[in-house]
């Protein structure tokens, strides 16, 4: 599936020989990720070429003359395209010309010296492990040293993953994003621009029966018990009194397995809880309280009259949906790394037999994208399983595995939209525009 990239600003710059040339502001799920020239990304795109050869999407054309502003930004927009396209292949993903191509614009973006340095990892459990790491460390390899000190067998990797973890008042925590394996850690955490922010770890699935796989592995299940644990104790996972009184007696007794298994009755669990937030229904500026996973986004709705109101929204009956960025950048040509001001996610949903859009005003709007595409190539995954006439290629859980899949059986998902206008100092200006883009 593609990823969330976007290029929402273009600078002009001087070299030292007196010439112009346009430096690009490359965004991933709504943060700098690295600013480059269309020099460097042809030179990558040539690289990428002698690989994988005539697979690789439309690259923008050279210009040798002086490019009109139209031309400019048809240039910026065709160049946000390859990147989101680019990224859909799982094969390019994890080759060494894609990331070492992308490790090394994001130490000169930062202008980070490779070196050794120390970071901090911190469990579900509030603790944390001190890991040796390089500032050039991806998240991939982070990851696979955390989880080899815990003993984790190398085929369950990829059923976790290192996040972004804001540290709120009264200890609570917010998920900011997940990391790409591709990111470097280190200076995602000391970019970030976001108070009180740690690299976390925590399981990466949303379909709760997929704890199944794990349960023989006696590290998996001391990772998955502590982030059951810490779900339950910040209520973002809702047990019942009786099943409360039961989770509490299996951890008294430290029984994990049981308490693992009566948690998969309990309402939420396994499930991404997004702080609070605004959205369009049942009317526009009501305050909701999302929990996506599970194959649902289930919303919890406080109404005007302060009355509430339980809405579950199921993955089967979504058809596509987008994420655009409804503010403006104030400052193109200074350090502004963060594009989440005001965005908003908008899918389309069958209820009563017709087709509806339903909007969510939320600063995570790119990590509820990234939840819903997760939830999708899960249940793919599943259906092929079930079903041997099916193929298809997804990137799961690290591997790339292939399935057969009918054509009328894929449904049109759209995750991310790429603006069209370019950013203006106008209120209502929209990045992303209204093309569709298709993930499946």
């Amino acid at each position: 599936m593609k990823m969330h990239f976007c290029i929402p600003v273009s600078q002009q710059r001087s070299d030292s020989l007196g010439g112009r040339y346009v430096l690009y502001s490359v965004y991933l799920d709504g943060f700098l990720f690295c600013k480059v020239r269309y020099s460097q990304l042809h030179r990558w795109n040539e690289q990428l070429r002698r690989v994988f050869g005539n697979c690789l999407p439309p690259f923008p054309p050279k210009y040798y003359l002086a490019m009109t502003p139209s031309m400019a930004e048809e240039r910026r927009d065709q160049l946000e395209r390859y990147l989101q396209n680019v990224t859909a292949d799982p094969n390019m993903l994890r080759s060494d010309v894609f990331t070492e191509f992308l490790k090394r614009v994001q130490l000169n973006t930062f202008d980070v010296a490779t070196e050794k340095a120390a970071l901090d990892i911190f469990l579900p459990n509030g603790r944390s492990i001190k890991v040796e790491i390089l500032t050039s460390d991806m998240a991939e390899r982070i990851l696979e040293v955390v989880l080899h000190k815990f003993g984790l067998r190398q085929e369950l990797v990829g059923y976790f993953g290192l996040f972004l973890i804001r540290f709120c008042k009264e200890g609570k925590l917010s998920v900011v994003k997940k990391l790409a394996d591709f990111e470097l850690p280190y200076i995602c955490l000391c970019n970030a621009e976001v108070e009180n922010c740690k690299v976390g770890l925590r399981k990466w699935y949303m379909d709760p029966a997929l704890d199944s796989v794990l349960m023989d592995c006696r590290a998996a299940v001391d990772l998955l018990y502590m982030q059951a644990v810490q779900d339950i104790e910040e209520e973002c996972a809702k047990p019942t009194q009786a099943q409360r009184q039961e989770l509490e007696a299996f951890q008294k007794e430290n029984n994990q397995i049981k308490f693992l298994e009566l948690s998969q009755e309990v309402r939420h669990y396994g499930c991404m809880q997004l702080d609070p937030c605004t959205c369009d229904y049942p009317e526009p500026g009501c305050r909701a309280l999302l929990s996506v996973g599970n194959h649902e986004i289930s919303c919890c709705i406080t109404l005007p009259d302060n009355q509430t109101q339980d809405v579950t929204f199921q993955m089967s009956r979504v058809k596509c949906w987008q994420v655009t960025f409804l503010g403006t950048l104030l400052d193109t040509d200074g350090p502004q790394r963060i594009l989440n001001q005001n965005l908003e996610l908008r899918f389309q949903y069958s209820q009563e037999s017709r087709w509806q859009w339903f909007v969510i005003y939320t600063k995570q709007a790119f990590l509820l994208s990234s939840c819903l595409k997760k939830m999708i190539s899960e249940n793919m995954v599943k259906l092929a399983a079930e079903s041997p006439e099916m193929q298809i290629e997804v990137l799961d859980q690290g591997k790339s595995q292939k399935y057969h899949v009918q054509q009328s059986q894929q449904k049109d998902y759209s995750s991310f939209l790429p603006r069209k206008r370019k950013i203006k100092r106008a209120e209502g200006d929209c990045v992303f525009g209204t093309i569709k883009e298709e993930d499946l």
